[in-house]
């Protein structure tokens, strides 16, 4: 008798990381693994013989059953998220796939279920949101990093900043971020593109007009600097202004004072300026298009934002917090993105940058009816083959994650395990297996 012949179907299930459990037609657990027990809390002779539901608690047991629907329907249903209550009372959430049980002839005998613990990711989340995180703007790449350590002093300093990146990039974002932790935080934070609008336009939205200074102005009317007054203005797109602004401006920097449309009279000016551009200034100054004296009243504070492709590893954190922004704009349950569609984005070269990934996302969220984005939700520009080639990289990435906030956890609490795992609100056993699969021990 060979060894293969002492190998049980149960030995097999236990070796699995993944929890599984197999019911019959009225969904009475009939198989329940080792995984199955850790992640539930409940063992497998109560199990057995009990119905799913009893056992799970889930949100969607009632009435949105996936392993139900999978029986009665033949269907397979992939990532699903879903909350369980173990049998401690803590709710948990997991991912689960179902799929019926058929035999040869198309007989349906019950079903099948895998699911796995995301405690360790929802925690990782939640770590990652306080440490990467910056008001709106995410990022954990080095180069962001490194802005958000200089933020603060830049925001309490008065100096004027120019914020220089691709468009796409967060310009205004971190304009509001410098606003936001300044002195000025309660007065008013304007913003006004410099693109949009003509040079007579541009003159009078910035420093206002007074009654007859032409033929409709019927009224004064205050410009963005007197409507900003002790607060902060953002003036975007910086390098389209045209000569004859550039040296209003300029005075307004040098002097702190400005002269509304039609008056002859200078007003005091007590605010901010940052000032952005997606063309390099300095170029600009060389071509002559842009007045070298401005140009250095404006760089005294330069930040330089990276496109999106010289961040990739931001994208996997971007995409977190962008789902989450679109789940309370549409009110759907749409909580993740299956490791292809994932890993095609990573592979993407987002010449629109942060707003083009965006724009991805909410294509998604139009098209999904389900839990999980998956590349038929996306738009077609988006490559699979890429997708698949690079589909490691982004897996690779969210593990390296993953081990980070344990080996963190684990410092936290000098290496109790037991209290590493309260604190990740996972077993100690799946504590012990994910060390064990990171090399940890």
């Amino acid at each position: 008798m060979s060894d293969t012949d002492f190998i049980s179907t149960d030995m097999i299930l236990d070796s699995l990381t993944e929890g599984v459990f197999t019911v019959d037609p009225d969904l009475n657990i009939v198989t329940f693994n080792r995984a199955a027990e850790e992640i539930t809390g409940v063992p497998r002779e109560k199990a057995i013989g009990s119905k799913c539901f009893e056992v799970f608690r889930a949100n969607l047991c009632e009435n949105q059953c996936a392993l139900d629907r999978s029986i009665k329907t033949g269907g397979v249903f992939l990532d699903k998220t879903v909350d369980i209550i173990s049998s401690q009372g803590k709710k948990k959430p997991i991912s689960i796939r179902t799929s019926a049980l058929v035999r040869p002839g198309g007989v349906v005998v019950g079903g099948v279920e895998t699911f796995r613990d995301l405690s360790t990711e929802t925690a990782l989340r939640k770590e990652l949101s306080g440490k990467y995180t910056f008001g709106d703007i995410v990022g954990r790449s080095t180069v962001m990093q490194s802005l958000f350590a200089i933020l603060p002093d830049v925001a309490e300093s008065e100096s004027t900043v120019l914020i220089e990146g691709e468009s796409g990039t967060g310009k205004e974002l971190f304009a509001r971020a410098l606003h936001s932790m300044s002195f000025r935080k309660d007065k008013p934070f304007l913003a006004l593109n410099c693109a949009a609008l003509p040079d007579t336009l541009l003159e009078s939205e910035l420093f206002g007009y007074v009654k007859g200074a032409f033929t409709d102005a019927r009224t004064d009317k205050p410009g963005r600097f007197e409507a900003a007054s002790g607060g902060t203005l953002f003036l975007d797109e910086i390098g389209e202004i045209s000569p004859a602004v550039q040296v209003k401006l300029l005075r307004v920097l040098d002097e702190r004072a400005y002269v509304p449309l039609g008056s002859n009279e200078p007003r005091t000016s007590n605010v901010r300026l940052v000032a952005a551009t997606n063309s390099n200034l300095k170029e600009l100054v060389h071509c002559g298009k842009f007045r070298s004296d401005l140009f250095y009243r404006l760089n005294i504070i330069r930040l330089d934002l990276p496109p999106l492709s010289q961040r990739r590893e931001d994208i996997p954190y971007l995409v977190e917090a962008l789902l989450s922004k679109l789940r309370a704009k549409t009110g759907k349950e749409i909580s993740e993105l299956t490791e292809r569609a994932m890993a095609a984005l990573m592979a993407h070269p987002f010449p629109g940058n942060v707003r083009q990934l965006e724009n991805f996302l909410e294509h998604g969220f139009v098209l999904c009816r389900g839990r999980t984005i998956d590349m038929e939700h996306l738009p077609s520009e988006i490559s699979q083959v890429k997708a698949e080639t690079q589909e490691g990289q982004s897996t690779g990435m969210l593990r390296q994650a993953e081990r980070r906030l344990i080996i963190e956890a684990l410092q936290r609490h000098n290496g109790r395990r037991k209290e590493t795992a309260g604190y990740l609100g996972i077993s100690t056993t799946t504590l012990w297996r994910r060390m064990k699969e990171f090399g940890l021990v």
